[in-house]
């Protein structure tokens, strides 16, 4: 009985019956501005009681509604409505309004078929439940027979009177059924008319790819600089706690990069979660480029103790802004992971050389075990390749032998780290103009 039942009293059914009524709501004010219409030309004062009236008046009042509705914020009122109230998946409604001229048809038809179909049922919810309550009560009751009600004649009769329970129940049901298929086809047809659009779809993978964009941009920022300071501090301190007491010059100078360095870092970070902001705040510090803080990279990286020679044809003065910042954060990216793996002691080399267009730089340190790895890691080169990847340029990273890459290649789309055996090197071509 129950199962019976649900599909005309269930919440789904209760919920478009709900958004029915509002529809009947809304349709309220056109019936009204259509019964100005159709009164006098029906040479009726009269609105209720006067049914060619009412139909008239609705009947003028829908395509008023139609009109009305290609106004922009129609469609996300009432695709929120369909939402609430009608059971429809959420992502199968459009979020915003209307674009297109389709879209705008559609809308205005969506909006028609619920205020007429609110509409009906809604008179029918008014007129329906009492009638059928006397009915119900009437063999209970005879005096009501007498009384102003316009009962039909035939219910004084003895057969009529005790069918007339029967037929007031089977009014409800039948109300109950007309609002659960008006609110299924609702809910049936609310896709198809509410739903997105391809511009709507194409706008809403923008709006994602923007903002996988702006993730995927404070991953590359924070992990680059923070992690690299973290790791320049770690080694920092690990160095000056070796040597704290044969070393005390060593110690204040490892002390000073590691207040330094957190200092920037402090800067970086802030320049940063500005991102986050609608924009950077007046007074947040710059993102830091080739040119004006590579001479400070290698000056914290070489305080606690790694020997790195830098070798720079390029003049890093002369780069694109853009294309100063990526670098940047690229050879920082390098020595990085000079710190974390080679250790302190090993001496690394840095080449920034410009030919062909192009912006070269490679990392190279000796490595003589396995490479070491933890949970989570690898980030730092597949950052690396995303960055050559915006500026349209190549990249390679793994171990040297005879010359030649032949481990842990790194592309644009692919990062793998192999043995590190022998020499590891990653070099990055990046063209000076076009995409940067």
């Amino acid at each position: 009985m129950r199962t019976l039942a649900r599909p005309l009293f269930g919440r789904t059914a209760r919920r478009r019956w709900i958004h029915l009524i509002l529809g009947g709501a809304l349709a309220m004010p056109y019936v009204f501005v259509g019964e100005v219409v159709v009164g006098p030309l029906l040479g009726s004062d009269r609105f209720w009681g006067d049914l060619p009236v009412q139909l008239g008046s609705f009947a003028v009042g829908l395509p008023i509604a139609a009109v009305t509705s290609l106004f922009p914020p129609t469609r996300p009122l009432e695709a929120g409505a369909v939402r609430a109230l009608c059971g429809v998946p959420p992502d199968a409604l459009a979020h915003g309004p209307a674009r297109t001229r389709a879209a705008r048809g559609r809308t205005a038809a969506w909006f028609t078929l619920h205020l007429g179909f609110g509409g009906i049922i809604s008179g029918m919810s008014l007129a329906v439940p009492p009638f059928a309550v006397v009915l119900i009560v009437l063999p209970l009751f005879s005096w009501l027979r007498d009384t102003r009600l316009a009962l039909p004649e035939v219910l004084d009769h003895t057969w009529a009177l005790a069918l007339a329970p029967v037929a007031g129940v089977a009014m409800l049901l039948a109300l109950a059924g007309c609002a659960a298929g008006c609110g299924a086809l609702l809910a049936r047809w609310a896709p198809a008319l509410l739903g997105p659009t391809p511009e709507d779809r194409l706008a809403a993978a923008e709006a994602r790819a923007a903002d996988l964009a702006v993730r995927n941009r404070l991953a590359r920022e924070l992990h680059d600089s923070v992690g690299h300071a973290l790791s320049a501090v770690t080694l920092q301190a690990s160095a000056a706690r070796r040597v704290l007491d044969s070393d005390p010059e060593f110690v204040r100078e490892a002390l000073a990069a590691i207040e330094d360095t957190t200092r920037r870092t402090v800067g970086e970070l802030d320049a940063v979660l500005g991102v986050l902001r609608d924009g950077d705040a007046p007074g947040t510090a710059p993102a830091p480029t080739l040119a004006a803080d590579l001479d400070g990279l290698l000056r914290r990286t070489r305080a606690g103790g790694q020997r790195v020679t830098a070798t720079v044809t390029a003049d890093p003065a002369t780069l694109p802004p853009p294309l100063s910042r990526e670098a940047y954060r690229i050879v920082q990216e390098g020595l990085s992971n000079v710190l974390k793996h080679a250790g302190a002691r090993v001496e690394a080399a840095l080449r920034i050389e410009a030919a062909d267009g192009h912006l070269a730089i490679t990392v190279e340190n000796p490595l003589s075990g396995p490479c070491p790895s933890r949970p989570g890691g690898g980030h730092g080169l597949r950052g690396i390749a995303d960055r050559v990847r915006l500026l349209g340029g190549t990249v390679t990273a793994g171990t040297v032998t005879g010359g030649t890459v032949t481990a842990g290649t790194v592309t644009a789309d692919t990062v793998t780290a192999g043995p590190a055996e022998g020499m590891w090197r990653l070099h990055v071509r990046l063209p000076m103009k076009g995409p940067a």
